[in-house]
This record gives structure tokens, sequence and C-alpha cells, in this order.
């Protein structure tokens, strides 16, 4: 019999949507509590956030999520930064501000997303990292409000969510923008679930396209819904019957506007993310950004580190550039690693990108991927000089030049950067910006700045270039220590309740294994059907990172048209290589035995 694990208590630096009340363990006693260990630069955590909200809809009167954000990256441990990214991405349940990542080992996380399940007797019964949770947690979530409705230890009625004030600005979390052939500015406006047309100045409305509310509806400008827009690409004339590709991020969808009538149509996607290889061509996973390059556009697929390509006149769509694994790696495409693409830019025979999650500037010349600044997932700052030692924060726009440099929207710096390819050097432009997240360039040569944060467009001042020396920072994440030699990697996975592993299709699971340096690894990189995997660690290597995928394919047990399911994480286990160390290193996929 397994012993009951009591819950540790919930501490951290202050509460957000809870109306400034600081909650304990006994003010969710008889609900069942969900707690979403997340940071808010992580893709997977926002898929996790769209999937716990039916979720919250359907179980509001017997469940409490609790969303503890453990940071990654140094801006995410500004508070007021963490506020707006609540707002940013309607979360609507409490969060625990878990700066110093107390919380994090505590619950003995190692990866984003992982989703703790406390029962209403405050013992953990579950833990799962990852996204695609939902049809596991609703079963499980089915069985404890019964089994505690039987024994009288479930409380029905209202959650401790306080929601906060409405604020009223013009704009609400901008996210990309594009100039029409007009001279007017079509923005992304975000956290309104629409697009704004803007005067040329960026300072007036001139209409908008969507309710504003959530949602995934076609037609009029004023019928129209998105969710969470961000990309926009104006296609050339004549390309299609539409004039605006929109990437509607959480949608997973490609939509399609058209200028003179307002009206909205989807064009590629299926509304639900992607999850397999099976789904190359189909369903789309969060895409983040637009841009026309080599006759097609190219897709910034956030949700699963890559580009795809899409044709406008026959709306085909497939895989451009990357392989699905988190990280940073140059050459052919499209067997290359990429890490959360956000902004794209096409400037001659180049195609600039922004790729978050490694603070990286990459750029696709003549079928080919190359890095101009960044060296990986776990390392950043704001410095500048020579490429090769500038460090970014998480960039997410780009902008190419007439004279071959580019412009960087260092988001998490709050800076625009810029790149030059002659000299080799990065400077500064400006800084002190709120998240800015994309820089346009007009016709006119007028430079603007989406300045996230403060829900604005600003005009860049020309010529105001400087050094910034800066701050170089790696990730405080609490590494693993591990014995130098053999090692052994488990991948711990348990089916959800009602499941079973789904060998219809070949084998039912997959591990990839690389390192960052890849010297860290003697033995074990590549790729297997064994969820358990022999390492060897490098001696003369004393940390690193171990990059891990794994998935796991199940199925619905004993029904009769059983619905098939995709279980995915990516892991990047910082590691210390320390003589007398654990020699086995679990992680778990999913886990619904605590």
């Amino acid at each position: 019999m397994t012993a009951r694990v009591r819950a540790p208590e919930l501490r951290g630096r202050g509460w957000l949507n809870t109306g400034g009340r600081s909650l304990t363990l006994a003010d969710l006693r008889g609900k069942v509590a969900i707690l979403d260990f997340w940071t808010f630069c992580c893709i997977n955590c926002l898929h996790v956030l769209d999937e716990l909200r039916p979720l919250e809809e359907k179980y509001g009167d017997v469940l409490v999520i609790i969303g503890v954000h453990s940071p990654k990256f140094e801006h995410e441990r500004d508070p007021a930064a963490l506020a707006a990214a609540v707002e940013r991405y309607g979360v609507h349940h409490p969060v625990l501000d878990d700066a110093d990542m107390h919380m994090w080992q505590q619950y003995a996380a190692k990866a984003w997303p992982t989703l703790s399940v406390i029962d209403p007797e405050g013992y953990v019964v579950a833990s799962m990292a990852g996204e695609g949770h939902a049809e596991g947690l609703t079963r499980l979530l089915d069985e404890l409000i019964a089994t505690h409705e039987a024994k009288g230890t479930l409380h029905r009625g209202d959650g401790p969510y306080v929601p906060p004030a409405a604020a009223d600005t013009l704009l609400r979390f901008p996210g990309k923008a594009v100039e029409l052939p007009n001279g007017n500015l079509l923005v992304s406006d975000s956290a309104r679930h629409s697009l704004v047309e803007l005067t040329a100045d960026g300072e007036s409305l001139v209409r908008r396209f969507g309710t504003g509310e959530r949602g995934r509806t076609d037609g009029p400008a004023e019928v129209a819904s998105f969710s969470e827009p961000q990309g926009l690409c104006l296609l050339p004339a004549g390309t299609a019957d539409y004039d605006v590709v929109v990437a509607d991020t959480v949608n997973h969808l490609l939509r399609g506007l058209r200028l003179e009538t307002g009206e909205v149509i989807t064009v590629a996607g299926t509304g639900r993310p992607w999850r397999s290889a099976a789904d190359d061509g189909v369903a789309l996973s969060s895409p983040w950004d637009v841009a026309w390059f080599e006759g097609q556009v190219i897709v910034a697929m956030a949700g699963i580190h890559q580009l795809w390509w899409f044709d406008p006149a026959t709306g085909g769509s497939g895989v451009y550039a990357g392989t699905t694994v988190e990280a940073l790696r140059d050459g052919k495409l499209p067997d290359v690693w990429m890490a959360q693409p956000s902004g794209l830019s096409a400037a001659g025979d180049r195609l600039w990108i922004a790729d978050s999650e490694t603070s990286a500037l990459r750029w696709v010349e003549a079928g080919e991927l190359h890095t101009a600044v960044g060296q990986g997932l776990f390392d950043f700052g704001h410095v500048d000089g020579p490429a090769a030692e500038a460090l970014l924060q998480h960039p997410l726009g780009v902008c190419g030049l007439p004279d071959g440099s580019v412009l960087i929207a260092d988001t998490y710096n709050g800076a625009v950067r810029r790149f030059d390819p002659a000299t080799g050097e990065v400077s500064t432009v400006d800084s002190g910006l709120s998240e800015p997240s994309d820089v346009l360039l007009t016709r006119t040569g007028a430079v603007f700045v989406v300045e996230s944060g403060a829900h604005r467009l600003v005009r860049l001042a020309p010529g105001a270039v400087r050094t910034v020396a800066g701050e170089r920072h790696r990730t405080e994440r609490p590494p693993s220590s591990l014995a130098p030699g053999e090692v052994t990697l488990d991948v711990v996975f348990t089916p959800a309740p009602g499941q079973k592993l789904d060998t219809s299709f070949g084998p039912s699971t997959r591990l990839v294994v690389s390192a960052s340096p890849p010297e860290l690894l003697l033995e074990g990189e590549g790729t297997s059907t064994d969820l358990s995997r022999r390492l060897v660690l490098n001696p003369a290597v004393p940390k690193g990172i171990l990059q891990v995928v794994a998935q796991a394919a199940t199925c619905d047990a004993d029904v009769e048209h059983a619905a098939c399911h995709l279980t995915r994480q990516d892991w990047g286990v910082p590691v210390l290589v320390e003589p007398g160390a654990a020699a086995r290193l679990p992680l778990i996929l999913r886990g619904l035995d605590s």
C-alpha cells in the first residue's frame, strides 16, 4: 500500500487574484486543488492554462486551481511583470508568486509545466509534467469527487478567486503590427482577442476586427472572434482572396482577413493543437508570427519549436525547419533545433528569427539555419559587443533593415537591440521599454515599437545607439547532482485512469536524449522507444544540461470507439557531475500515484 503524502504548505512572496488575501492549505480543505507550476515565458505552460479553463468551468464549485509561478528568466521575478502576465494570458484563478522557487522544490518539480493534485483532505494524489492532461484530469476529478462526496469530506461552494478591476486602454497587451497599403497600421490586440486598425501615427482607432471576447468564429468584423492573436502578414496583391494572414495563437489557427469587407475566415488548422508527426500539415501549435519569404508564408510554430510553410493559394502547409526538439542547433533545414520561435522578418535572402527560449537571434539563408546571437536555453542577459559574447533575454520580435542590419525587440530586457552583420556587433538602440514584442519599419522610414506591457505603439528615435555592459544570467533552477560515469535515466509514465498504452501504429513510447555541451554525454544520446536509458556522463565536464523529450501514446480502454491521446514533455535538466552523487535520474511524464 502506498503511503499517503501530505501536501506541503503554500508559501511564497505574494498572491494575485485573491483580493489581497494569502491562502493556506486549510483554506482549500474540502476542495480538490490543482497546483499548476508555470512560468510565463513557457509555451507549454500557456497551453496548460488553456487546457485548465474547461475544468475550471465544469468543476467550479469543487475545484480550486492555484497557479504557482516559479520563474525561469530574471524578468519573470519582477512582481509587476508577473501581474501583467496574469492579466495578459487570462489567468482566472489565484496565483502564488514562487520567486525563490521554494514551492518548486517542496513539490519536487523538475519541468515547466508540472501539475500536482491535492485531494479534499490535503494529500497529494497525483503529479504530472507537461501538457495534454485534460482527459486524465477529468477522470481523476470525477473519481475524487465521488469518493469524497461519499465520505462527506467534499464541500461545494465558491472558490477564493477574486478578479482584478478591468483596465481601460485603447490596446491591451498588443502583440505584433504590420503596415497596410493605405499607410495605416494593423495591430494584434492580443488580450482583447481582436485586430485593430490605427491611423498611420499609431495613435487613433480606425476600426476593430473581432468582438473582443475569446472565441474562434468566422464572419464580419463585428461577429468574428480570436483567441490571443499575434503575428500578421500582409500578402502580395493577388496571392489569395484575402489580404492578411493572422496567427490566431491560442486557437492554433491561421485566419485570413479581407480588408475591404472586414471579413475573417479560417485558412489553416483544426483548432486543436498538434500532438504528433501524424498532425504535420494538419493541426498547428501556437503559431506566434508569420512572414512572407521565398514565395510562401513562414509560420513561427512556437508550440512545437519549428517553422512551418503555408501556401495561401492552396491552403497547404508543412514543416519548414525544426524537429520539435527544444534546443539550439544550426545546420541544413529541416534538421535543426529551435526553442519557441516567436518573431520573423524577411529581408532580402534572409529570414530573421527571434528564437525566444534560447534568447537568440537566428537566420535562415540558402536552406540553412544560423545563429547570430545566443548561447542556449539557460544563458541570457543584457550584454552588448561582439555577437559571440552578446546576450539577449527572451526576444519576441525582429525587423530586418535595408542596410542589412536587424532590430530586435529584446522583450524581457525592455530594450530594442541592433545586430550589424557587417561588423558582428550588437548594440542597444533604446531601453526602459515595457516588454517590447515587435518592431515595424514603415515605407516612409519610421520605426514603431509595439510596447506590449505599456499597451501602445511608440516611435523609435533614430540614431540613438549606445553600448550596454549589462549582466549575464543563468536560470537559477536547482540542478540535479549525478555521478560521473554510468547513470540510468528513467522516465516514469502511468496511463491516466481508463487509458492504456496504444501500440496500434507502432511502439507506444519514444525517448530523445541530447546534452549541452554535447561533451557532457559520452554515451546515451539519440532516439529509442524505451523510456529507460543508460547514460554515461563525462567526468571531465562538471555541469551541463540534459535535454530529454519523452512521449507516450495511449487510448481509452475497454470502449468500442476508443479515443487516442499523446502525452509529451520536454525537459532541460541542469546537472552537476559530482563523485558519490545519484546514479539514477527519474522524470515523471505522467504519474497518477503519488
